[in-house]
């Protein structure tokens, strides 16, 4: 059972203040548990239902450091930002923050990406292509948004995640620079590459014109139906799964 001081805790951190202040976040879900307790990464709370953690007692033994709290499904479901709640949620530091490494591999760009659900989509694409780094612009949604968290399934595990302007990052990096926009080249003429910067916009305005004037290439999906755009998550996988090499 938890304290009402625990409960007002684990309650403040669903908004992007609270974590930043307390340097956590929360993860839900039977599989997300699942990654996070069986690698080696530290973990400050564990609360699930009682079914769960007799299901589960291997992980939990696996991780001596984090605070266990046993609670009712209706004691979960309370504490939950999510419309479906799940039986089991953790509290996880946030990482050691990195500076950006310069390597011959592919990253993402974010520009102003607003939609957790996009934002945890495109951490997921980029743990799938194995995409290690995704620069998100300070505009962006927060990566740690309990709904990023759920639509990333593990991905935060294993890409790294920074926040900082675009323009002086792309400038810097010796990769091609390509942004998804409506008036690029097809992406089907083009080559496969071994490393780039994979530039998406925010959701209704896309890339924006200074980020743009610093891109090297534009590059397009065609369409040939009556939709106005794609989704920013669905662009990045097209995308993803046409240049980058088999």
């Amino acid at each position: 059972m938890l304290s009402k001081a625990q409960n007002k805790y684990i309650r403040s951190l669903t908004q992007q203040k609270f974590r930043n202040e307390h340097n956590v976040f929360i993860a839900e879900g039977g599989k997300i548990a699942y990654e996070w307790l069986s690698g080696n990464s530290k973990i400050k709370m564990i609360i699930a239902t009682g079914e769960w953690v007799g299901n589960n007692g291997m992980l939990v033994q696996n991780h001596p450091e984090a605070e266990l709290h046993i609670v009712k499904d209706s004691e979960l479901a309370a504490l939950s930002g999510l419309h479906t709640p799940n039986d089991v949620m953790l509290i996880i530091p946030f990482p050691a923050k990195k500076s950006i490494p310069v390597l011959k591999e592919w990253y993402f760009a974010l520009d102003d990406i607003q939609d957790p659900g996009n934002m945890g989509t495109i951490i997921r694409i980029a743990d799938w292509f194995g995409i290690r780094h995704v620069v998100c612009s300070p505009g962006c949604v927060d990566v740690y948004s309990p709904k990023v968290v759920q639509s990333a399934m593990g991905g935060h595990l294993r890409v790294n995640l920074y926040k900082q302007e675009l323009i002086p990052f792309l400038s810097a990096i010796p990769l091609p620079t390509i942004a998804a926009t409506l008036d690029g080249d097809n992406v089907y003429g083009m080559q496969r590459r071994e490393a780039g910067v994979l530039i998406i916009g925010n959701e209704s305005k896309g890339v924006s014109e200074e980020i743009l004037s610093v891109a090297t290439k534009k590059v397009t999906i065609p369409g040939r139906g009556g939709a106005e755009s794609l989704n920013a998550g669905v662009s990045a996988g097209i995308l993803c799964a046409l240049l980058l090499p088999v």
